[in-house]
């Protein structure tokens, strides 16, 4: 998470309204934001207006900041609250909760392969990112922030926790719920990646 947070940043300088320091944390911020924005709803507009939005609200409510959270972990909360907003609007269901409908005991995965065998410049390939990528966009937006926040950000448990408002245990199951359908959406392109690698050296 180092590059998440500047500690050269100063909090009191911002509270004091210090429009070059405000200008800073955008400067810094901005690409995090924007990054989390994109992923979790998938347009590049849609992003930007989290992200105009982010800023804006930080600025209008820096004095409620209290330091019990990173500058990072403020604006992440920001950002994901700005973007489930844009979500509910398409989908009104959608609901960031300790308790949800969908969390329910776990099935068992129908496909798993074994991912150790491939080398890792196949896992990290333009073409593995790319499919990676995609699955994440197929999750359900409750297990996708989680899962960008705390495995593709970054975060520690906590921090997602209070990003999101959420109790560490629910991220925990969350987090838990979308690498297990990741891996099972993944399984069938790296299984005829593995089965590809062997009939080239038979």
């Amino acid at each position: 998470m180092s590059e998440a947070n500047d500690p050269s940043i100063s909090i009191e300088a911002l509270r004091r309204g210090d429009r070059q320091e405000f200008a800073r944390l955008v400067d810094h911020y901005s690409p995090l934001i924007y990054r989390l924005a994109l992923k979790m709803l998938g347009d590049e507009q849609d992003a930007e207006d989290v992200l105009q939005n982010t800023f804006l609200q930080a600025f209008r409510h820096l004095n409620e900041f209290e330091g019990r959270s990173t500058l990072s972990t403020w604006l992440y909360r920001i950002a994901a609250n700005e973007a489930l907003m844009l979500l509910r609007k398409r989908r009104p269901e959608t609901a960031l909760t300790d308790s949800l409908p969908e969390e329910e005991p776990l099935e068992e995965p129908t496909q798993f392969i074994d991912w150790c065998c491939l080398p890792e410049e196949e896992l990290l390939s333009a073409e593995g990112r790319a499919r990676l990528e995609a699955a994440i966009r197929l999750l359900p937006e409750t297990l996708r922030v989680v899962f960008l926040l705390r495995d593709i950000e970054g975060l520690s448990i906590q921090e997602t926790s209070q990003a999101l408002g959420l109790s560490e245990t629910a991220v925990k199951t969350r987090l838990l719920r979308a690498r297990l359908r990741l891996r099972e959406m993944l399984s069938a392109y790296y299984a005829e990646r593995l089965n590809a690698g062997r009939k080239a050296y038979d």
